[in-house]
């Protein structure tokens, strides 16, 4: 049974997300008083005047029942209050029912939406809340919303390897932060997706650039931007060839970042520093496998299956680094056995390893699959990806000639 106050609160919330006013609602069918009244909640609805409302909204009369869990702003407050994945999943029952709800509440439950899939993850549903969410963020008119729904958008289309895509959000939302004003955090937040981006693009001097920018606009801090802007930089860097440089970086963050502010970012920071150990020149896959045991013990609070598969990663590369072939293919089958939550760029690594174990044991295919990645990743506009894998080709077709000496992995 259809009840007061919520009856009158969905109804009128019915009424204005179509432009229509109690006049225009009721027609001669009902005096905008009796209307008036409902809304209010101090008259408890008849079937009869629930019955004409419905026909005149053109919906029928189960919708004015309250969704699952309540209003979506009942669902947003749940979300809040514990974070939990049940609140989460009452969070989405909501959002699906309540289309007439206003846009600033929508892209509020996306934005918890899309975080919780970004955690998972599982960027192509990232992905399609963010699409929804930017699309709210101009219909809301607020820069700051703007800015970093088009940020989150931007970082989502880069994991999924959609680079063209993502340089023009990044871009974008670069564009509305400086003209808007917004603060240090949203700034930060934009060049931390556009650096990432223009290095993926190969626009390397405009990445150093911002770079360098990102990390002049967050010193003093010591926060999760802070550690994110280091390990943004280093990554330039590594990528321009300056491993002194980035593992500086990223040095300063794993030793002034506290696990107890972030226990993924602290995590994903080990990871990134076992990687930086196995790609410098010369690799130190001693410091690398100590990054592996330190990032162990906290997969048993933040577990993931993002996270259990880049560690996964991450040891099956050093295995490969260090001549343990036969343990690199049991890792890698070992990740083949599950549903992919990592970013494109890790997985074309993944395929990148299986090509180089192919060609290690004197599979010819191994260096025809490493030429179908770097297309591949030119086609995709990934440039920066193409030129490692072609390197990478190079030198494994180098150490194929001198078994004595293993390819580095990448």
């Amino acid at each position: 049974m259809l009840r007061q106050p919520a009856f009158g609160r969905r109804l009128r919330g019915l009424r204005v997300a179509r432009g229509l006013s109690q006049t225009a609602l009721v027609g001669e069918g009902m005096s905008t008083g009796y209307l008036s009244r409902l809304e209010s909640g101090a008259r408890q609805p008849t079937e009869r005047a629930v019955a004409f409302l419905a026909e005149r909204l053109g919906l029928e009369v189960a919708d004015f029942e309250e969704p699952a869990g309540g209003s979506l702003a009942n669902a947003l407050t749940l979300v809040a209050s514990t974070g939990s994945d049940s609140a989460l999943e009452v969070l989405r029952e909501a959002l699906g029912a309540e289309g007439h709800e206003s846009p600033v509440l929508r892209w509020q439950a996306l934005w918890q939406l899309a975080g919780r899939r970004r955690v998972q993850g599982d960027h192509a549903g990232e992905r399609e809340d963010l699409a929804e969410l930017v699309g709210l963020g101009e219909v809301v008119g607020v820069v700051a919303l703007r800015v970093r729904g088009l940020t989150r958008f931007a970082r989502c289309l880069r994991s999924l390897g959609e680079i063209p895509a993502a340089l023009d959000a990044a871009t974008t939302a670069h564009r509305l932060a400086r003209e808007g004003g917004v603060e240090v955090e949203d700034r930060a937040g934009v060049l931390l997706a556009l650096v990432s981006v223009e290095a993926e693009a190969g626009r390397m001097p405009d990445a150093r650039a911002h770079a360098d920018e990102l990390v002049a606009l967050v010193a003093g801090r010591s926060d999760v931007l802070w550690a994110e802007a280091m390990w943004t930089a280093a990554a330039v860097r590594l990528r321009q060839g300056d491993h002194q440089a980035a593992q500086g970086y990223l040095q300063e963050a794993l030793e002034g970042f506290d696990s107890a502010s972030d226990l993924v970012l602290w995590l994903r920071l080990r990871l990134a520093a076992g990687r930086l150990h196995l790609q410098k020149l010369p690799a130190d896959p001693g410091a690398a496998e100590e990054c592996v045991r330190a990032a162990e013990p906290a997969l048993a609070f933040v577990g993931t299956a993002g996270l259990r598969q880049e560690l996964t990663a991450l040891k099956a590369d050093l295995a490969f680094l260090t001549g343990r072939y036969d343990d690199a293919r049991v890792l890698l089958a070992e990740l083949a056995e599950v549903e992919p939550r990592m970013t494109y760029r890790d997985r074309v690594r993944l395929d990148i390893l299986r090509q180089q174990l192919l060609i290690r044991s004197g599979d010819v295919g191994g260096v025809q699959g490493l030429r179908v990645l770097a297309e591949q990743a030119q086609a995709d506009a990934n440039i920066d990806l193409a030129a490692e894998i072609w390197r990478i080709l190079a030198e494994s077709l180098a150490a194929a000639d001198s078994p004595r000496h293993p390819t580095t992995a990448t």
